[in-house]
């Protein structure tokens, strides 16, 4: 298993950060953590996948991300350790991540501070992703920004069954528009063959067919 937050680093040093993880199983809905909860440990993807949600000032909980194997989520553990969770995390299947405690994180950096380069190289691109964002938010159509995001999921889905664990609401949030842009958008796809929908998920069939 390759992960994007390691994939510049060199062999040894990967080798030195895996050794002190820590394989962590969670079923369908399980929640790894909370908001507010400590931050005090970064999650590797390994199988599976895992909704990023937070809470709207209304009261709302929405869905605005989705990480799969080689992802990560909680690297601002390892940044700023007496730092809080923004976002509550939760299993979309079963799934399975390695952890790495700050505090073995520290101890690894110390005889590998390359670490420290690339997860300040990595954070920067994590924001420049956030803009990109942002501007698909506000100049790009609902219906691309639909697709757009289906694609991702597929290619997060692609090693395994093909099933996005979503609902029509949350990838209406995680796209930021109506559910019922969503619905529209994926009874097309369906048309065209690129999707097969069922209650509560949808299969992905045809990849190349999603691609704008």
């Amino acid at each position: 298993m390759e992960f994007r937050l390691l994939s510049d680093l060199p062999p040894e040093d990967v080798r030195a950060l895996l050794a002190v993880s820590r394989r962590r199983t969670f079923d369908k809905g399980e929640v790894v953590f909370h908001r507010d909860d400590p931050g005090d440990s970064l999650h590797l993807v390994v199988k599976g996948s895992f909704a990023i949600r937070l809470m709207t000032p209304l009261g709302d909980t929405v869905t605005v991300g989705v990480r799969g194997p080689g992802d990560n989520f909680g690297e601002m553990a390892l940044a700023a350790p007496e730092s809080r969770r923004s976002a509550t995390v939760a299993a979309l299947q079963p799934s399975e991540t390695m952890a790495v405690r700050f505090t073995e994180f520290e101890r690894v950096r110390k005889t590998y501070p390359d670490i420290t380069n690339v997860l300040i190289a990595f954070l920067a691109g994590e924001i420049r992703r956030q803009n990109e964002l942002l501007l698909d938010a506000l100049y790009v159509p609902a219906d691309r920004r639909v697709l757009r995001r289906l694609v991702e999921l597929a290619d997060m889905y692609a090693d395994g069954d093909g099933v996005i664990a979503l609902n029509q609401e949350e990838l209406a949030q995680i796209a930021g528009t109506s559910r019922a842009t969503v619905n529209r958008v994926l009874r097309e796809q369906e048309q065209r063959g690129a999707v097969a929908l069922a209650r509560g998920k949808t299969a992905i069939v045809d990849r190349e067919l999603l691609r704008p």
